[in-house]
């Protein structure tokens, strides 16, 4: 498995913009698909994007699209999730995870180390 530290959530109003961080410790960064999920209060971990081992292929949750940007640096080892236009029911804690594949994953089976998380709060 692998370390993952995600940075960056706090609190925002509607409309506003925050952007999240994930540093991986491995020397394998650039072999691996990593993803982004989020967990609302009293709700399951819903999939929020994914970025394939070359930055080349994403993929995002239907309702962040057009909002939401996953990105890369694999010299840098980090994930990054640049989020605009931030509604209420985006609130959640978001957690980087990385995936035992190369190619895009959008499902948490296919992710096998996950961060801490970090709180969003989008107020209204």
């Amino acid at each position: 498995q692998v370390q993952l530290v995600e940075s960056g959530g706090g609190m925002v109003q509607a409309g506003g913009s925050l952007k999240l961080s994930c540093l991986a410790s491995t020397r394998t960064f650039g072999d691996n698909c990593f993803g982004w999920f989020r967990q609302a209060p009293g709700k399951e971990r819903e999939f929020v994007a994914a970025i394939n081992w070359s930055g080349h292929d994403t993929n995002y949750l239907d309702s962040v699209k057009g909002r939401f940007t996953i990105s890369r640096d694999n010299y840098g080892n980090t994930v990054s999730l640049q989020m605009n236009s931030l509604k209420p029911e985006d609130t959640a804690i978001y957690y980087c995870a990385r995936a035992v594949v190369s190619y895009i994953a959008t499902t948490a089976n296919y992710y096998d180390s996950w961060g801490q998380g970090t709180q969003v709060n989008v107020s209204s």
